[in-house]
């Protein structure tokens, strides 16, 4: 007795379907320039990466940068001083954030790849967003950018944004 037709066709079907899954995945890489700085005292800044829709509301957090190996955390002192991630989502979290938070950065070009099968860019819902780099540094000045983006890109983009002091460039760049 033979299958019927489409009894010989699943199995096919849905390997088909598995192996396209990844591919359904969009990624976002993030390069970012820290400048270097002619000041008398030079601290390394505390950065905080994080998503927010079209309203300014919070979206997701990418990243925070700051010194993780201060005794007893005394470094989550200092993040306070990044003021908008603070209001919108620092001050509710339990730090270190496994995954996301590390020490702070020298200056120089710095790339950070995020996959979109990863929270929180796996629950996004489809729309307009802006990727928000927010820096502060001891004795220094604090400055915030802001770059808009669409979620899941279509096709391949990029978006570009530069800060004027604490940060210099901020490239998005977006693979369906």
């Amino acid at each position: 007795m033979s299958l019927p037709t489409w009894s010989r066709r699943l199995p096919v079907a849905l390997a088909a379907a598995g192996t396209a899954w990844p591919a359904l995945a969009a990624d976002l890489t993030l390069k970012l320039e820290l400048p270097r700085l002619d000041v008398a005292e030079y601290h390394r800044p505390y950065v905080a990466i994080w998503l927010e829709r079209p309203d300014q509301s919070f979206a997701g957090n990418l990243a925070v940068w700051y010194d993780i190996k201060l005794r007893n955390q005394g470094g989550t002192k200092w993040l306070k001083d990044l003021r908008s991630w603070w209001r919108q989502s620092g001050r509710e979290l339990t730090l270190p954030l496994d995954g996301l938070s590390t020490a702070t950065r020298a200056p120089g070009e710095h790339s950070l790849t995020f996959a979109g099968t990863r929270a929180p860019l796996a629950g996004l819902p489809d729309g307009d967003y802006q990727l928000v780099v927010e820096a502060a540094r001891e004795t220094g000045g604090r400055e915030r950018v802001k770059v808009p983006f669409q979620w899941p890109p279509k096709a391949a983009a990029t978006a570009q944004a530069r800060g004027r002091e604490e940060l210099g460039g901020v490239s998005l760049q977006l693979k369906p």
